[in-house]
């Protein structure tokens, strides 16, 4: 069986003490957030600097220290069984200007109760969820 590891964040962004969370439509038509597979000497972290900035061109943008998601799935390509392992970190953005890389057909900024609606899969809906307690926990949120 293969083996493939992304990693990936959960935006958001604060702007007149509203939270927004940054999902991107991805070709095949779903909604998730920014990920991608970890390249070779890379840590995890730097994979998702890496694939925020290629992504979204967001560089403004830090990590909500101590938070770390990781799911798995299982898929197919090309008539093979893949498991796919993807870690989660939180980064708030200081920007919510947006340029789309290739790969994506659009974005979009949502408050938590839309961004949870808008999510296609139930495993990125639970990271989600982790993460807005994991924030207002925190203190960094209120809503």
């Amino acid at each position: 069986m293969l083996r493939e590891k992304s990693c990936g964040a959960v935006i958001f962004t604060k702007k007149d003490s509203s939270t927004k969370y940054l999902l991107l439509n991805y070709a095949a038509g779903h909604w998730d957030f920014v990920k991608g597979n970890v390249e070779a000497n890379e840590t995890e972290k730097q994979t998702v600097v890496r694939e925020l900035q290629e992504e979204t061109s967001i560089t403004d943008a830090t990590f909500v220290d101590a938070f770390r998601e990781a799911i798995a799935y299982f898929y197919r390509r090309q008539g093979l069984t893949v498991h796919k392992e993807v870690v989660f970190f939180i980064m708030e953005s200081f920007t919510d200007k947006v340029e789309l890389s290739f790969e994506h057909v659009g974005y979009t900024w949502l408050n938590y109760p839309h961004a949870l609606d808008k999510l296609s899969f139930k495993n990125s809906k639970d990271v989600l969820e982790k993460a807005h307690a994991y924030l207002k926990k925190m203190g960094m949120i209120t809503e």
